[in-house]
């Protein structure tokens, strides 16, 4: 079986943590040789980004500087842990790629579209998903979700506003790549959200989508 690249995207309080483990758990159960990473994360170096990136003490950071910090992360991700995962014929199952930043650095602190697609081009070797899964939630309900998980971290700590800039960044980019792109409705049950994934998922088996 090919190697395929699957991504999950949302804002907060969305449930992509319940999602990516009940995925997981199908797949691996067909067999997949799968891999799961998270951006930012993922390597030594994109893990101690994602402390940077996070950290409420560095409530400060600029805008351009929190989106080049994304693609270092990114960039290391792509060249030493993804290529060589597709590489091997394994899947990649990915806690948010580029579209995060066309989102939350793009929608939510209004970075250029074309500065980030320059950074996709170089940075990320271009690499697109497969299939990226949106789960989309009203902004209050998410954040009502978020708000039982402890302390906030400097994202989490933004106005709704921001947040609803991320959301209407996410529905233009599914909207402009409708055949990657799979929108679920992430106020059903998970049980649910889970189906209408994997049901997203099936054409990967086939080889449709490539």
């Amino acid at each position: 079986m090919s190697g395929r690249f699957v991504t999950l995207e949302g804002g907060e309080g969305a449930g992509k943590s319940t999602l990516l483990a009940g995925l997981r758990a199908h797949l691996e159960a067909h067999g997949v040789d799968l891999l799961l990473t998270r951006e930012p994360g993922g390597t030594a170096l994109g893990e101690a980004v994602r402390a940077l990136v996070l950290d409420p003490a560095l409530r400060d950071t600029c805008a351009e500087s929190e989106l080049l910090l994304m693609f270092a992360a990114r960039a290391q991700l792509v060249r030493a842990v993804i290529r060589p995962a597709l590489a091997a014929d394994r899947w990649v199952l990915c806690d948010r790629f580029t579209d995060a930043s066309y989102a939350y650095q793009g929608g939510g602190r209004g970075q250029p579209a074309e500065r980030i697609r320059e950074l996709e081009r170089w940075a990320a070797e271009d690499l697109q998903p497969d299939l990226t899964l949106l789960l989309d939630l009203p902004v209050a309900d998410g954040r009502a979700r978020a708000a039982g998980r402890g302390d906030a971290d400097r994202i989490e700590r933004e106005q709704d506003d921001f947040f609803e800039r991320v959301r209407a960044a996410y529905r233009v980019r599914a909207a402009e790549f409708p055949q990657r792109f799979r929108v679920l409705d992430a106020s059903q049950p998970p049980e649910r959200v889970l189906a209408d994934a994997i049901a997203a998922l099936a054409p990967l088996f086939d080889g449709s989508m490539r």
